[in-house]
């Protein structure tokens, strides 16, 4: 019933940019909270970054300075700015949303299958 599909992922070097995009489609009724998390090679799942609807942001420290998250309400759509990136930062890049789907009362967590982000040289 709804999907989360990502963009914008792929191979840079160090010092970098790249942005990306997750659109969210569906029965969708409203979405809360939208934002990204990542997962290394042999490492949990852990948050980069979210946005909430009125466009409050939370980041994890690592990113602080170097990633800017944002969403365009109407597209149901959100994005991730990543700039000075880092050989650390290569991962599979998640989007999330907390969606409540149409006639529905109350919201599940949605996620996408991931987009390579690789930092190398």
């Amino acid at each position: 019933q709804v999907q989360l599909v990502e963009s914008g992922g792929g191979l840079v070097q160090p010092g970098g940019s790249l942005r990306l995009s997750c659109a969210a489609s569906g029965s969708i009724g409203s979405i809360t909270t939208m934002g990204w998390y990542r997962q290394a090679p042999g490492k949990e799942r852990e948050i980069v970054a979210t946005i909430t609807s009125g466009g409050s942001t939370t980041y994890a420290n690592s990113e602080k300075g170097r990633f800017t998250i944002s969403r365009d309400n109407a597209e149901n759509t959100v994005y991730l700015q990543m700039d000075s990136l880092k050989p650390e930062d290569t991962a599979v890049y998640y989007c999330y949303a907390r969606i409540r789907l149409m006639l529905f009362y109350s919201s599940n967590d949605y996620w996408g299958r991931g987009t390579q982000v690789t930092i190398s040289s």
